[in-house]
């Protein structure tokens, strides 16, 4: 892919003011809601109807033989506190954990509460974790030949030296990842789907958040049908908005079964978050055939692309000029995608990943 509709996809992306109070800095239960009881807007691309409810009412806007896709990568405590030799307060986050024991690493600095990127470090550096651990950065990460690549050197390939296992080491002395937008601390379980089932992502999958056991039992009672893939989702690039990295992915053969089966029924095929539509579109083929497979996948989905494995999903609200907004596009076009967002900062949904969601569906 050449680096050119990259480019022109992304300046030409959808842009618009996202107002601070309409940032979600708390998870719902710290804003007296339940998991499910955050807004969804459903908005059909069709006849660009809109509707706005709770998410608990979802299973009124599916229907039986529906597929909904799910993501059961578990999120990791992928933020460890450092320093550097200068004694700069660093945050090292976790991000995407490569073949060879390397690591695609990003090291912020660290400003009270607060972490920014941070340009300064220099290949060969070695900076002390916490536990007697330590991170040796080997050289910046290249996002390939044709890709954009950030203003500022964000990414780096790593090695980790740890005392212990990956996942004892980061419950002990790891937490979350957050953005300023958050400015409290939350326990990793208010950063887990109720679903995950192997740790590896460094931030939440968070369409599915607000899924809860009883809401996913109805949904089953009413003959929808729900199957996992896998994609451990890397670190967001808030600041420079740049095309997502290369991350694992995971799609069992029986998913894949299960969604060309919808595919020749006529049903709809719902991905519950971008990263579901990544794994998928990267295993199925240009006839619309989904394959069950297992690697790593740089996919940037783009309306030139196009779609070619789900016709409907569930999806947080992106930021501005966030390269996410390319695949909606793909599925639901600009005009669409303009009036869906209208209309939720006109309802003053809440966006990021305590945030509010979005049902587009054919």
């Amino acid at each position: 892919m050449t680096s050119l509709p990259i480019q022109t996809a992304l300046d030409a992306s959808l842009d618009f003011v996202l107002p601070a109070e309409l940032e979600a800095t708390r998870p719902p239960e710290a804003r007296g809601l339940a998991r499910d009881e955050v807004r969804l807007m459903v908005s059909y691309r069709a006849n660009d109807h809109i509707l706005h409810d709770r998410f608990r009412e979802i299973e009124h806007f599916l229907e039986p033989g529906d597929l909904l896709v799910v993501n059961t990568s578990g999120t990791m405590n992928a933020a460890l506190s450092a320093t550097r030799a200068d004694g700069t307060p660093l945050e090292v986050h976790l991000s995407t954990h490569l073949p060879a024991n390397l690591w695609i690493v990003e090291v912020r600095l660290k400003q009270g509460e607060r972490t920014f990127p941070f340009s300064e470090m220099q290949a060969g550096e070695r900076v002390p974790l916490p536990g007697g651990a330590s991170l040796h950065l080997l050289t910046p990460y290249s996002a390939g030949e044709g890709r954009l690549q950030p203003a500022r050197q964000r990414l780096w390939i790593a090695t980790i030296e740890l005392a212990s296992p990956l996942q004892e080491y980061l419950a002990s002395y790891g937490f979350p990842i957050r953005y300023n937008y958050v400015p409290e601390a939350w326990p990793l379980e208010y950063y887990q789907t109720v679903y995950a089932t192997e740790y590896g992502s460094a931030e939440m999958p968070s369409a599915g958040r607000a899924f809860t056991p009883e809401l996913i039992a109805r949904l089953v009672a009413r003959g929808i049908q729900i199957v996992p893939l896998l994609l451990h989702t890397g670190v967001s690039s808030l600041e420079e908005h740049e095309p997502p990295y290369e991350e694992y992915y995971r799609v069992p053969v029986e998913t894949a079964k299960s969604i060309n089966t919808a595919h020749a029924n006529h049903k709809r095929v719902v991905a519950v978050g971008t990263t579901v539509v990544r794994a998928l579109e990267t295993v199925t083929d240009v006839d619309g055939v989904t394959h069950p497979g297992e690697g790593w996948t740089r996919l940037v989905i783009t309306p030139q692309r196009g779609l070619r494995a789900v016709n409907a999903l569930l999806t947080g609200l992106h930021e501005p000029r966030a390269s996410h907004l390319l695949m909606l596009e793909a599925l639901a076009g600009r005009e669409h995608l303009r009036k869906t967002y209208a209309a939720a900062l006109q309802e003053q949904y809440l966006w990021h990943e305590f945030g509010d969601l979005h049902l587009l569906l054919p």
